[in-house]
């Protein structure tokens, strides 16, 4: 679906040891250590009174409601990792470093633009269907996404200060906790462990499982500890508890339902429920939402998408259950992070615009819609994220790389009429950088300084390009962390945007316009350096951007190139990995392999991400009788060729040994 996103691997985030000296404690050691002298008192004074605010904010807040300061800590961390965001809401309508919800706020003062086009079947060999979405009505709006006027109610503090104030915010998470904790009929214990029960109700989870694993979570950055450099420069630390150990117990005494995960396929260490999509018949000889398949002893699974649901929860769930609108495998609640699978990893959904990627891949979409500029995600949905792709990718041998964990917004156009309608989710906020880190993979530098590729790789919270048309068509966004880093035709930040012939409109700065961006963890050849500029082939062109040596935005990195084969002037880029002709048997049409409105020049060199066979997974009746799959016998290779991935024939190129 649609979609536009935060980062525990900025520069100032690191986790605390178990041995770790108290902030105040390293000050007095520096001399002793031969580093700078010890500030003064009154440099002292001044710089914890404009970095240490929010921390203060935490133990004044622990202090007035009496709740213990590190499970404040912690809650906050899992909701936003202590970041104010300006005081604009997250993707579900949650403010401030508590996630104080307010979701008729912050959609009351959104427009939304749609992004894209696309018939989300992506099959040329039958209909197009393109499904009319109408938003959920705002009395549907659940108590989850309400906790911001409660929050008020107990505290005193208007609604506005509760949603730009970060102090104040801190103190509407307290009271609302705390209330939290007498609702159960618990005390207002000063031991951490004596508060599961009410953190498992913060969440706003209406179930045990799910409210189970968002406490979990919790008590586990408890134990850890934490310590980073949020938006807005303020220091916030949380000292590890290693031998803490939760009264989880206490679990049920919070009233919540129980859920079953019967039916499922997800990982253990996340809650998930069956919320199946229909396979029914209508209309006239149509069926839907999806197709039926195999997966993997028919074809493998090679790709996972990520996608923005561009809608509330509920009225998403009520989409998924419709057998005339499309569909996906997951999708994932902003709030507290419960998953629920609409589509056996068999079969295959209706998600990604691409009738080739759909086939080989499985999609997720994350609750959200662009309320704001600002659209951040939460922490718990990020890590329930994580934990799902891992398991998606040890269940199906699905490489954790960005050549293979897509977002929506790197799936190709499958022919040149469908590359202008292809959606942009989940957009520049998505942090790739933390998601992967989560994922265990990190990106890191892999070759030396001169390598001839490289991993982009900005630093989030600082990286702040300008976007336009968040919240009013035109207008610049609010400036926020991105993932993304902007091109341009030359080593000057005045020289026009890359241009994508493939969207026959100009660039420019708008947040869906994918013209002239690479993302973070994408991969692409170098093609020339010029001062504190980088430039790589794009879109069969020389594509600059700034990478200066003290602040870099890409990193060295080993990795295979393709380049047109000797002889051939320039070669065609696919938006499918389609058979020949051959290949296919007499009771199946053969497909058109046709190529998009994309070269690559003699000279040029682009990564690959895979190889592959000529693949196409023939299902347009709602009977499986029919159902076949064609594999040819010639090859592809999958390659970075723009913001999106594409395809050129092994018989098209020279591969290239790992350039490095």
């Amino acid at each position: 679906m649609r979609g536009s996103a935060t980062d525990p691997t900025s520069t100032g985030h690191r986790r605390l040891r178990r041995t770790a000296v108290p902030l105040a404690s390293a000050a007095l050691l520096l001399p002793l250590l031969g580093a700078a002298p010890a500030p003064t008192a009154a440099d002292s004074a001044a710089a914890d009174s404009t970095t240490h605010r929010l921390q203060h904010a935490f133990a004044t807040a622990a202090a007035d409601y009496h709740v213990p300061q590190s499970v404040l800590l912690a809650v906050s961390y899992l909701q936003s990792r202590w970041d104010a965001h300006g005081g604009a809401p997250s993707v579900t309508g949650g403010y401030g470093p508590m996630h104080l919800t307010d979701a008729r706020t912050a959609l009351a003062t959104a427009e939304h633009f749609a992004e894209g086009t696309e018939d989300a079947r992506g099959d040329s060999a039958r209909a197009a269907l393109h499904p009319v979405v109408e938003a959920p009505a705002e009395s549907a709006v659940p108590a989850r996404l309400k906790t911001l006027p409660r929050a008020a109610e107990l505290t005193g503090i208007p609604a506005e200060e509760l949603r730009t104030d970060p102090a104040a915010n801190v103190a509407g998470g307290a009271a609302l906790l705390a209330a939290t904790q007498k609702e159960l009929g618990e005390p207002l214990s000063a031991d951490p462990a004596d508060w599961y029960g009410a953190v498992a109700r913060f969440s706003g989870a209406d179930d045990t499982a799910t409210a189970a694993a968002y406490a979990d979570d919790v008590y586990d950055v408890l134990r850890t500890g934490e310590e980073r450099v949020t938006d807005d420069g303020q220091q916030v630390s949380l000292a590890a508890q290693p031998r803490l150990t939760p009264d989880t117990g206490r679990l049920g005494r919070t009233g919540l339902r129980t859920l079953s995960a019967d039916g499922t396929e997800c990982p253990k260490s996340v809650s998930c429920v069956s919320v199946p999509a229909p396979y029914e018949e209508f209309g006239d000889n149509d069926y839907g939402n999806h197709d039926l398949g195999d997966r993997p002893a028919s074809q493998s699974v090679k790709y996972i998408v990520i996608h923005d649901t561009e809608g509330a929860w509920d009225g998403v769930m009520n989409l998924i259950q419709d057998p005339t609108y499309v569909s996906w495998n997951y999708t994932i609640r902003s709030t507290d992070g419960l998953i629920a699978q609409h589509v056996k990893g068999k079969d295959v959904a209706w998600h990604a615009g691409n009738w080739y990627v759909n086939a080989k891949s499985i999609g997720i979409e994350h609750e959200g819609f662009l309320a704001s500029p600002d659209a951040w995600y939460t922490e718990a949905m990020y890590r329930s994220s994580a934990r799902l792709v891992r398991y998606l990718a040890r269940t199906y041998d699905v490489p954790l790389d960005r050549q293979h964990i897509l977002g929506h917004d790197n799936v190709p156009g499958p022919t040149a009429s469908s590359v202008p309608g292809m959606h942009t989710d989940p957009g520049p906020y998505w942090d790739w950088q933390h998601y992967f880190q989560l994922l265990g993979h990190p990106f890191r530098p892999t070759a030396g300084r001169h390598a001839k590729v490289l991993t982009i790789l900005p630093d989030y919270a600082s990286n702040r390009p300008v976007y336009t048309g968040c919240t009013t068509k035109g207008e610049p966004c609010a400036a926020h962390g991105s993932s993304e880093v902007r091109l341009y035709t030359d080593h000057d930040v005045t020289a026009p945007l890359i241009k994508d012939i493939g969207l026959g409109t100009d660039p420019t700065d708008g947040v869906n316009d994918l013209s002239s961006r690479v993302s973070t963890g994408q991969q692409y050849a170098v093609a020339d350096r010029w001062g504190d500029w980088t430039a790589i082939w794009y879109l069969g062109q020389k594509a600059w951007f700034r990478n200066p040596v003290g602040d870099p935005t890409a990193v060295p990195a080993k990795g295979l190139v393709v380049r047109p084969r000797d002889g051939l002037a320039s070669i065609p880029v696919y938006g499918r990995a389609y058979p020949e002709k051959a290949a296919y048997p007499a009771d199946v049409p053969a497909q058109s392999v046709v190529p998009l409105p994309y070269t690559i020049p003699a000279g040029q060199r682009y990564v690959v991400g895979d190889e592959v066979p000529g693949e196409y997974y023939y299902a347009v009746t709602f009977t499986p009788d029919s159902h076949r799959v064609v594999v040819g016998q010639d090859l592809y290779y999958e390659i970075q060729y723009g913001h999106r991935v594409g395809f050129v024939r092994a018989a098209d190129v020279t591969l290239e040994g790992r350039a490095h």
